[in-house]
């Protein structure tokens, strides 16, 4: 409920220098009088807001639990725009675990996962876009990820979103306008503004969908599989593009037998990267089944990095790789650059059809070439500078869809002269699908299932 105060811990689980329990609400500031004794002798309560006091955390018997600092920010000056205490404990479990217990017995309940954020989103102090760029800018994996969810939260993609629907919604006034007094008619120059207003709409949100693609990799990873035959130095390449020893690399050949994933961050793009079994006829029965779900993740990878040795003559192996790339996003290596050609890149690419980069994963020469081809196929020739307008989540890609037909509706309907209420109606349509992006017009279900996965303590 609203009215209540809730706490829960806001820093990850586990042993750490600092340990923060957070609370929210009418009572937050209360609560913490009655389990915190400043050393000054003061009571909290008559602390001023956001000031740092000094203490310790001691029992109902007295007894004392840990030192602590406490931060005291009063409503509506505060995340949640309600009165918020955070304690700032040592990191151990146990402290942690025995402070929070006594939150609940002076009156606060456990905080619901996303609450905090859920409450900042109802009091009005972030929107519904905001509120989401919170958990993107937790789970950042790049500079480029957290530049866009950054540019979220600050409120740049809002923006954009409110000035579409004020124009939207003074379109709808000249139409109810011209409907609540049918005498002054609406003559041909008032429907062509209306129409160019839609159609210049129209073409902005179309812009900011065709960003959608890279908004969704950069917020969840680029499934990238590694695959070519055995030997060809597919586990060399993973290592080369995390920059560290992940992957055993040997001369024996099906020394992967299983998939490897690991997330990499290349050129500001991150890469769920899975290093998979070379694909190759065995009849060993562990290594097969490597070998099978490997062609599978060829299916449902995202991208597909296919790997060739160039110091060895094209055989069947690599005629069935290539075979298994037709219809997918791949880019096409010819690994060990540094010995000599006996494959060119030339003749690989004439047989998979599509261009071929040429590597070494033993001295990395390449590897920017590969880093670029990369960044192009995710962003696809969009402008790079403006993170902060994509769109990052398939909820609001589709919201922006929904809007975009309800205004192509109005403009087939003006085409076709109809009534004035009618186009209205489809403005209003679209007007309250873009509502719900920010959170004007959403239903609380949907905000429901939103903050339901964050993690709790935030």
């Amino acid at each position: 409920m609203q009215g209540d105060t809730i706490s829960a811990i806001a820093t990850a689980q586990g042993e750490g220098g600092i340990g923060i329990i957070r609370l929210s609400g009418d009572k937050a500031i209360e609560i913490a009088a009655k389990l915190f004794q400043p050393v000054s002798g003061r009571e909290l309560t008559s602390y001023e807001s956001h000031r740092a006091v000094y203490g310790r955390i001691v029992d109902a018997d007295g007894r004392i639990i840990d030192e602590a600092i406490v931060l005291l920010m009063k409503a509506p000056h505060s995340y949640t725009k309600e009165d918020v205490v955070e304690l700032q404990c040592h990191g151990g479990v146990m402290p942690l675990r025995k402070a929070l217990a006594l939150t609940y017995d002076y009156g606060a309940r456990p905080a619901e996962g996303g609450e905090f954020t859920k409450r900042a989103f109802l009091n009005g102090r972030l929107d519904l876009s905001q509120a989401q760029a919170v958990m993107d800018i937790i789970t950042a994996k790049t500079d480029r990820t957290l530049k866009m969810a950054s540019g979220h939260l600050t409120g740049q993609f809002s923006r954009q979103i409110k000035e579409w629907r004020h124009e939207i919604l003074g379109q709808i006034a000249h139409l109810e306008a011209a409907i609540d007094f049918p005498e002054d008619e609406v003559d041909d120059i008032v429907m062509e503004e209306v129409a160019k207003k839609v159609v210049e709409v129209r073409n902005y949100i179309q812009k900011l969908l065709r960003t959608a693609g890279t908004g969704r990799i950069l917020r969840e990873g680029l499934m990238t599989a590694i695959v070519g035959k055995p030997n060809v130095g597919k586990s060399s390449l993973l290592n080369a593009l995390l920059q560290e020893e992940r992957a055993i690399v040997t001369d024996i050949p099906g020394t992967t037998r299983d998939s490897i994933e690991e997330y990499a961050n290349v050129g500001g793009v991150p890469l769920r990267i899975i290093d998979t079994a070379g694909i190759r006829a065995t009849e060993d029965v562990v290594e097969r089944i490597g070998v099978e779900k490997s062609r599978r993740m060829i299916d449902q990878a995202t991208l597909v990095l296919a790997l060739f040795d160039g110091s060895r003559p094209l055989d069947h192996e690599d005629e069935e790789i290539i075979s298994l790339l037709a219809g997918q996003e791949a880019i096409v290596l010819l690994n060990k650059s540094d010995l000599a050609a006996v494959v060119t890149a030339e003749e690989l690419s004439d047989k998979a059809a599509v261009p071929v980069i040429e590597i070494s994963t033993k001295d990395y020469s390449g590897m920017d070439k590969l880093t670029e081809a990369i960044k192009a196929k995710v962003y696809g020739g969009e402008v790079l500078a403006d993170e902060g307008s994509f769109v990052s989540d398939e909820r609001q890609a589709n919201l922006l869809r929904n809007a975009d037909r309800h205004l192509a509706a109005a403009i087939t309907t003006i085409d076709a002269g109809l009534g004035l209420d009618f186009i209205s109606i489809d403005l209003r349509s679209a007007w309250e699908t873009l509502g719900e992006i920010t959170g004007d017009t959403v239903g609380e279900d949907i905000i429901d299932e939103i903050f339901s996965k964050f993690c709790i303590g935030k």
